[in-house]
């Protein structure tokens, strides 16, 4: 039988309900049970693919094309699990499938309502984990109080309820602010967060105290009291250099051991403290890298590109230091100079094109390590369209429809398409690498299959002109190029898939792991 673990939080949004489940599921993990993780968005977007990044951060993909909120990306880097469509769920998802039902005639004439039918629905999502896993991990996003929150947590009560006491826990995520006048931790938000929980019947297991504050005893049985919890349920996530070190704190805790009890679970293994030692690892080196892109404004933007460089520099004993331009910036040349590499991750629109354009000339000129993602990839074709093939109106199609060269051309297969969301090529796909490559040097094989996200591919049509002018392609998904790349340059590789995210804590993306190594040696 699986147990469940439901994760909310209160005060405040962004503290970290996404890496706390992970990390009290990678403790399970290294108990040796089995554990998966699902989140749960009360808004109204079907997915969070339409959504702008500054608001909501970089659109993660799932190995099956669902495009999902970021948290996913912690439950893969951390539980080393791969997400699908059943590990994302909005309430504009939820509530559509209701409607379709009723449209159908599925609930006969029934009046449909947020209950039973929308709590209903939750709670088949939730329940798609009995018998995969020992142990499910379910985050509801927003905070307790929100008022599209409500059903989800309706829903967590009543399957609570039906799974039987032992059987499923609550944790809550709180602020505890330091109050500097005062020179105290403040526990009345947190008081307030966990009563209006309990207004809504449930009752949290443990509350974990997000805080730049050590909590001590004091504090802690104060917090216990007025939240009805005992006081070793009382825990703290202070602030860590690493979020990959949250584990072990949440370890030096005893969280794991406090779950294992109310679940009535008894270790499978002897604790596994070893994949603490791969975030001990000293960093030796130091790497200094450019990522040009056009949401800089946003940090949660480049999540996983951020991570992946992180984990890449981690493994290699490097520490990378990545500092993010605006490729609308009018002196970015000036500023990138001095750089050990250049790295220019998706994005969509011509807004900061031709700046990233003009920043791939500098790092192929310069013998500068180069390493494009989907669009930085496509950039760097109509790069070496433009000035190494003499193509001079070269551009694509998704900044110019009637432009005469578009050595980036949308897919056939999207040119009818009308609706925006869910509709790109996404997802896993295969790709075959050609021997004596960069490529095949850094994965060490010929058969990939790596995730994307676009609409718009590198023109086959211009495939041979620009291989003849400099511009090798590495790697095919039928006729599609996949990865692009520049001989005798110390790197130079594009990719039209995102590798960020399949970066892992045990095993860093080849790609990435290759591009750290190449800016190593190019350190100034």
């Amino acid at each position: 039988m699986t147990k469940w673990i439901f994760v909310t939080g209160g005060v405040a949004s962004s503290l970290g309900k996404g890496v706390s489940g992970a990390s009290i599921g990678k403790l399970l993990q290294l108990n040796g049970f089995s554990a998966a993780m699902a989140k749960f968005d009360p808004y109204f977007n079907v997915d969070p693919g339409t959504m702008n990044p500054y608001q909501h951060g970089e659109v993660y993909v799932a190995s099956d094309g669902a495009e999902t909120d970021l948290d996913l990306g912690y439950y893969e880097r951390f539980l080393g699990m791969k997400t699908t469509k059943d590990n994302t769920n909005t309430s504009g998802d939820i509530y559509k499938t209701v409607i379709e039902k009723e449209i159908k005639g599925q609930y006969n004439g029934n009046t449909v309502q947020v209950i039973p039918h929308i709590t209903d629905e939750i709670k088949n999502r939730i329940n798609k984990f009995e018998g995969k896993v020992d142990i499910a991990l379910i985050e509801i996003g927003g905070t307790v109080g929100d008022i599209e929150g409500l059903p989800f947590l309706e829903a967590i009560r009543q399957f609570t309820l039906e799974k039987g006491k032992g059987n499923a826990l609550h944790i809550h995520l709180t602020l505890v602010p330091f109050i500097g006048a005062a020179m105290e931790l403040k526990t009345k938000p947190t008081q307030h967060s966990v009563a209006k929980l309990r207004e809504l019947g449930i009752m949290p297991d443990m509350i974990i105290c997000r805080s730049e504050k050590h909590l001590d005893d004091d504090v802690k049985k104060k917090i216990a009291l007025f939240c009805n919890v005992r006081k070793e349920a009382v825990m703290e996530a202070t602030d860590c250099q690493s979020i990959y070190q949250i584990p072990e704190a949440f370890y030096k805790q005893g969280i794991d051991k406090l779950v294992m009890k109310i679940l009535n679970l008894t270790p499978k293994k002897e604790f596994d403290t070893s994949w603490f030692d791969i975030i001990k690892k000293e960093l030796t080196k130091t790497t200094r890298i450019a990522v040009i892109g056009k949401y800089t404004g946003m940090k949660d933007a480049y999540k996983s590109i951020a991570e992946s460089l992180y984990l890449a520099g981690l493994h290699q004993g490097v520490k990378v230091e990545d500092v993010y331009f605006e490729a609308e910036d009018t002196d970015l040349i000036n500023k990138i100079k001095g750089f050990d590499g250049i790295l220019i991750p998706g994005g969509y629109g011509y807004r900061g094109v031709e700046g990233k354009i003009s920043a791939i000339t500098y790092a192929r000129e310069n013998n500068i390590p180069f390493f494009g993602i989907c669009l930085g990839m496509q950039c760097a074709v109509i790069e070496a369209a433009r000035n190494l093939a003499g193509i001079k109106d070269a551009a694509s199609g998704e900044f110019d429809n009637n432009a005469k060269e578009q050595v980036i051309a949308m897919l056939n297969n999207q040119k009818t398409i009308v609706n925006i969301g869910g509709t790109q090529r996404v997802g896993e796909y295969s790709a075959k690498i050609k021997k004596n490559t960069l490529a095949y040097k850094l994965y060490g094989r010929e058969d990939i299959v790596e995730r994307h996200r676009h609409r718009y591919e590198f023109n086959p049509a211009y495939a041979e002109k620009l291989e003849k002018a400099g511009l090798k392609i590495s790697a095919f998904h039928d006729n599609l190029p996949e990865i692009v790349e520049i001989e005798n340059h110390p790197f130079f590789i594009g990719c039209q898939f995102h590798p960020e995210f399949t970066s892992s804590i045990d095993k860093p993306h080849p790609v990435f792991a290759g591009f750290v190594e190449a800016c190593v040696k190019n350190h100034r």
